[in-house]
């Protein structure tokens, strides 16, 4: 079965060491996109959060980037493509020799938040011994199966993913709001309180899972 691992890396250890520390309050994110060749991992960030001219000089000037060009802008972020230097594509080859595939990363204020998918629970191991003894410290921060709940990958509880959910379905979060904490409770049969709660804690999981990269400190 196969597992796939949350893992934090300095910037130094992966890329755009330079960039991220010159503007820390930039967040980047590999644009999805799927390929079977190393030479094509993260070919796009998107950018936000930050001073988006100084962010291109210093990509520019960041010793992982071979290039970098703005190719589009949505809002408040930027779409980059990024050539990257040699030493990158041998970093990411030898991630996929130890059986890692880069399916989300993210990047801010010198830490990189890789999503990494392995065939099996032993190759992780097995691939953190590896980059710790090359200097690569890649820390898990969370692994599960993708066969486990999907509550588990964005790190609700069940209680949490059951409230979101028929909060989602009887249109609390409309605008008009169709139902009330209080309908809500009695679907669930727990209180209103209860109900809040769980929204609230349950939002907070969410948007630290997929909008953020914070230290686990601060989670």
């Amino acid at each position: 079965m196969s597992v796939i691992g949350d893992f934090t890396v300095p910037a130094s250890a992966f890329a755009l060491s330079d960039a991220l520390s010159a503007v820390p309050e930039m967040t980047v994110r590999g644009d999805q996109h799927a390929t079977h060749s190393t030479m094509e991992v993260l070919p796009f960030l998107w950018a936000s959060g930050g001073d988006f001219g100084s962010f291109t000089r210093a990509m520019r000037e960041d010793p992982s980037v071979e290039k970098v060009t703005v190719v589009d802008e949505l809002g408040e972020t930027l779409l980059y493509k990024v050539e990257w230097r040699d030493e990158f594509f041998a970093l990411v080859d030898d991630m996929v020799d130890h059986h890692a595939a880069v399916i989300d990363a993210r990047g801010r204020d010198g830490d990189w938040r890789l999503r990494l998918r392995f065939v099996e629970d032993s190759q992780v191991s097995s691939f953190q011994r590896h980059f710790d003894e090359t200097g690569h410290p890649f820390e898990v921060q969370r692994l599960y199966h993708p066969s486990e709940a999907r509550q588990r990958e964005f790190g609700l509880t069940a209680e949490q993913h059951e409230t979101l959910t028929v909060a989602l379905r009887k249109g609390y979060f409309g605008v008009p709001r169709r139902t009330s904490m209080e309908d809500l409770g009695g679907l669930l049969g727990v209180s209103s309180n209860a109900v809040s709660q769980r929204l609230r804690r349950g939002c907070d999981s969410l948007l630290r899972s997929t909008l953020t990269i914070e230290d686990d400190a601060e989670r």
